[in-house]
C-alpha cells in the first residue's frame, strides 16, 4: 500500500488520500464546524500555537487545523511543491516575521 503523505506544517503529516476539503478558517460556517469539532474531540490542532490559516476536513470526520495557507497544502497534495522545509514563519534580517 502506497500512502501519499503531505507535510501540513511543523513536521505534521497527514494522508493526502483522506482529504475531503481544504477550507479557509474565516467564514462563519467553518468557524462553527471547528467549534463543534473541538467540543466533540474530533479536531486535531497542528498549528503549533500559530494562527489557523486552513481547516482540512478528513474522510473520517476529523478536522485538522493548519498554520499553512490552503493553497500551500493543495500544492503539496498535488505534488507541485517539492519544498520539504517548514517555511511557515521566517525571520528576515530586520527581525520581523514574514508569514506565508
Amino acid at each position: 500500500m502506497n500512502t501519499n503523505l503531505i507535510n501540513i506544517g511543523f513536521g505534521n503529516i497527514i494522508s493526502a488520500d483522506k482529504i475531503v476539503a481544504i477550507m479557509g478558517p474565516d467564514s462563519a460556517p467553518i468557524k462553527r464546524l471547528v467549534s463543534r469539532a473541538r467540543e466533540s474531540g474530533t479536531a486535531i490542532d497542528a498549528t503549533q500555537g500559530r494562527r489557523t490559516k486552513s481547516v482540512i476536513i478528513m474522510e473520517n470526520d476529523r478536522i485538522v487545523l493548519s498554520a499553512l495557507l490552503p493553497e500551500t497544502i493543495r500544492g503539496r497534495a498535488q505534488g507541485t511543491q517539492t519544498d520539504t522545509q517548514d517555511t511557515e514563519t521566517r525571520t528576515d534580517t530586520a527581525g520581523t516575521e514574514d508569514s506565508e
